[in-house]
């Protein structure tokens, strides 16, 4: 497989037209169609739907943006990794939670390298299964994750590390025009709509448990977008988008400022511990552990 063509189905899949991908691509429409063909021959199956006068993106290929985006930063981290090996033990690798690596992980790295100066840490992002797939096959020497308040811990046996970090609230929020609705209605209508979480996704299965309003499909009346990602959601909240869940490490700077608006008080939050996990084999793993647990709480 030629890796252009994973590049090129991602701008596809941002700019929606052949033509204007194309234009990104530097290349031309047909060249661009060319490519796109040799991806699917290399697939086994068709990932537009071409009719006489237009091209739609499959669902199959829109539903899987993320796993693509995924494999893309993998293999350039891979390719990373050879380039610039070196045989000193002064890397350590985490695989981290998404949302992790926006409301803590900078912090975790700026404390590190005030210790460690020459520490290079290697970071890997997905979602908590395949974070934990990682890290169990070897690939991470850390895991850094989201835990549900006194859930029992991720069960990777007596040879494994585990300190708690931090502990984080999901809140629901509004910004944008919402917030003067807030604040001159003192309440939002249950069909306001919401940015949800999948059900299938960590925050949206914690949430659904809960029966949260306007957290996922099923608890919400009219729904304006559905991701898994909480920066991606954050941003859309403050533009008014809609009602979103969002960690309290993520936003609490907008909700004193005054961009979001906390309705906790009214539709409640949810406890969240944020965790670390060490594998032991790297000598760098117990002394950051020492490092970084127990932090502060986020204000």
């Amino acid at each position: 497989m030629d890796m252009q063509w994973l590049d090129d189905v991602l701008v596809l899949l941002e700019e929606r037209n052949m033509t204007r991908a194309a234009a990104r691509r530097n290349i031309t429409q047909p060249a661009f169609s060319r490519r796109i063909r040799g991806f699917e021959d290399w697939l086994g199956v068709p990932v537009l739907e071409r009719g006489a006068n237009r091209v739609r993106i499959s669902d199959a290929l829109a539903s899987n943006e993320a796993e693509i985006r995924a494999l893309v930063a993998r293999i350039k981290e891979l390719q990373s990794r050879f380039r610039h090996f070196q045989s000193a033990q002064t890397a350590v690798s985490v695989a981290a939670q998404h949302s992790t690596i926006y409301s803590i992980f900078s912090d975790l790295a700026v404390r590190a390298r005030h210790v460690l100066p020459t520490l290079d840490v290697r970071l890997r992002v997905g979602n908590l299964r395949d974070c934990a797939s990682m890290f169990l096959r070897g690939e991470t020497d850390m895991l850094l994750c989201y835990e549900k308040k006194d859930a029992a811990p991720l069960p990777f046996g007596d040879s494994i590390r585990r300190e708690h970090c931090r502990t984080d609230y999901l809140v629901p929020v509004v910004g944008g025009a919402l917030r003067f609705k807030v604040r001159d209605q003192h309440h939002l209508p249950e069909d306001t709509p919401a940015i949800v979480y999948p059900e299938d996704s960590y925050f949206g299965e914690i949430l659904t448990a809960r029966q949260r309003a306007f957290a996922t499909r099923s608890l919400s009346r009219s729904v304006a977008c559905e991701t898994a990602f909480a920066s991606g959601l954050k941003d859309m909240a403050m533009k008014g988008l809609g009602v979103g869940w969002l960690p309290v490490s993520l936003v609490y700077r907008e909700i004193e400022s005054g961009e979001l608006i906390s309705l906790a008080s009214r539709y409640g939050k949810e406890s969240l511990d944020i965790t670390l996990y060490a594998q032991t084999t790297n000598p760098l793993t117990e002394p950051l552990l020492e490092l970084w647990r127990a932090r502060p709480q986020t204000p």
